[in-house]
């Protein structure tokens, strides 16, 4: 008997999981999106960047389906005709009180096999790659690339339906339940368009994704903490100040990675993102506030020891959100030749699903869960856009336990 299979969540790695099991006619297939058109959120609202894994503890999840995921979306995008630019991205060291955290990043490069990464010492050799950067020293990954992360999915969305899987928008899922039927577990999902049985359900729902999880009768933890990243556009008379990406050595303290220079597929170049906690779980700017999402935020127990340890960056976060000039010169210890004019327009900005714990800590891997029949994605932020086809596969392979793969 053929399996019915569900998959909650029409972004990049929903889309990509129908399509590996599409291809591998692993039965039934249906996705169930809330919005009225796909990769609207964590998908459509990020920086386009296909990473190369330099940043990711190695042997983590992340690590190994960052390393699939980029020749996989490589590929793809090769097949369909769309574009992808290997314009290469330099991580820069603006002084020597970065260095030790910058041979960390080398380290950690290296040992995910990164490929063609370089260490570049001295101003000059750094002007040769972007003449307008100002540094000491920095590692280079030419083959990290940028993309359309909304063409991807759409071409994948695309291969889903002609395999005969079905992509249902506008169903919110208000209800999951795991119950016994003829043929042993099932997932029943109600929708506010109606109801569906799956034999197999899984939930890829970004910012909702703890929402859902607690639905099926997982563990409340981990919660998503919601953090908006805000960008500002350079000026197209200003572009030429970036050739490809410039990141800041991050503080690995956080699961971010500072605010950086990217030129897009389309040859914009934006500034950011920032991370500061939003009201809302999709709160794309300050006047969204969702006062059961901040409650829940507040009164989650991971909420006084985050706070106890990381205050001092979320004040300033908070102060670059705000306060242009301290965004600005942010920025500027990177190009500076940048002036404030140049940030002339905000783009979208976007909000990062960032899970927690009742500890306070940020999960820095991939998570996922099973209850019954039921396989949860329970934290997936970046790199995911560049991992989803790996990440497809790792679920499709059903290589998972019962316990959670986290860090």
């Amino acid at each position: 008997m053929t399996e019915r299979i569900g998959i909650v969540g029409g972004g990049i790695v929903g889309i990509a999981l129908a399509r590996e099991l599409t291809a591998r006619g692993a039965g039934d297939v249906t996705v169930l999106e809330k919005e009225r058109r796909l990769a609207l959120h964590q998908t459509g609202r990020n920086s386009g960047v296909v990473h190369a894994g330099l940043y990711y503890q190695p042997g983590s999840l992340k690590a190994r389906l960052c390393a699939e995921g980029r020749i996989g979306i490589r590929d793809f995008c090769a097949e369909k005709g769309l574009p992808y630019r290997e314009v290469g991205k330099l991580v820069v060291a603006v002084d020597e009180t970065e260095l030790p955290a910058l041979a960390e990043i080398e380290r950690r490069s290296l040992a995910n096999g990164v490929p063609d990464l370089r260490r570049i010492d001295g101003a000059d050799p750094l002007r040769e790659l972007e003449p307008h950067v100002s540094g000491v020293a920095a590692v280079h990954s030419p083959h990290t690339a940028v993309v359309d992360y909304v063409a991807i999915t759409e071409a994948m969305a695309q291969d889903v339906r002609t395999a005969g899987a079905q992509i249902l928008l506008g169903q919110t899922v208000v209800g999951i339940d795991v119950s016994d039927g003829q043929r042993g577990q099932v997932a029943r999902v109600t929708t506010t368009n109606g109801e569906h049985e799956f034999d197999r359900l899984i939930v890829c729902a970004g910012l909702q994704s703890d929402v859902l999880a607690t639905l099926a009768g997982a563990d409340p933890s981990p919660k998503i903490l919601p953090f908006r990243g805000e960008y500002w556009a350079l000026s197209s008379n200003r572009t030429d100040l970036v050739r490809g990406m410039i990141y800041p050595v991050p503080d690995p303290r956080f699961p971010f990675l500072g605010v950086h220079f990217t030129r897009g597929v389309y040859d914009d170049v934006h500034v950011g993102p920032n991370a500061v906690p939003a009201l809302a779980r999709e709160g794309y700017r300050w006047s969204k506030v969702s006062a059961k999402d901040t409650w829940q935020s507040l009164t989650w127990p991971g909420a006084r020891p985050l706070f106890k340890q990381h205050w001092r960056m979320g004040i300033d976060e908070l102060g670059g959100s705000l306060i242009k000039n301290v965004y600005y010169r942010r920025a500027r210890r990177f190009i500076p030749e940048l002036r404030m004019s140049d940030l002339a327009t905000r783009s979208p900005a976007g909000v990062r699903a960032q899970a927690w714990g009742r500890d306070g800590a940020l999960l820095d891997d991939f998570a996922i869960d099973r209850v019954g029949p039921v396989t949860l994605v329970r934290n997936a932020p970046s790199p995911a856009a560049t991992s989803s086809m790996a990440i497809a596969r790792y679920l499709a392979d059903n290589r998972l336990a019962d316990d959670r793969h986290a860090a």
